[in-house]
């Protein structure tokens, strides 16, 4: 089990879309293929949050993936298609309070979000 713990503020939620959304690569041999706990996770996400989809996915998919994504209902406030296929890298800044401003989760590939719980501090 995945476990984060994370404050009250807004956040900026960013996934990766092939292997971590839905089946990886699953576009290229059929169709789409919704991962496990994915609708569930990305629809209890606030409203005030940003959620970023990235993908190594090329443009010339970029039709048929907005349409599985609306087909689904999923959360999404932008996605962006052609990223570097290597590793993605954030830096952010620690709040005064010691606040850690940046989290990430490493999921097997195709494991879907079953196991991921995200837990709210009101103290953070």
């Amino acid at each position: 089990m995945e476990k984060i713990v994370l404050s009250k503020l807004p956040k900026t939620w960013i996934f990766d879309f092939d292997g971590t959304l839905v089946v990886h690569n699953g576009y290229k041999t059929g169709e789409d293929q919704l991962l496990a706990g994915v609708k569930d996770f990305l629809d209890q996400i606030p409203d005030e949050d940003y959620v970023l989809i990235l993908t190594g996915r090329e443009k010339s998919a970029k039709e048929k993936t907005m349409e599985f994504i609306r087909q689904q209902g999923l959360r999404c406030d932008e996605i962006l298609f052609e990223m570097p296929l290597g590793e993605r890298i954030l830096f952010n800044d620690r709040k005064p309070s010691g606040l850690q401003m940046s989290h990430a989760v490493n999921l097997a590939r195709n494991s879907g979000l079953l196991d991921v719980q995200v837990d709210i501090n009101g103290e953070l």
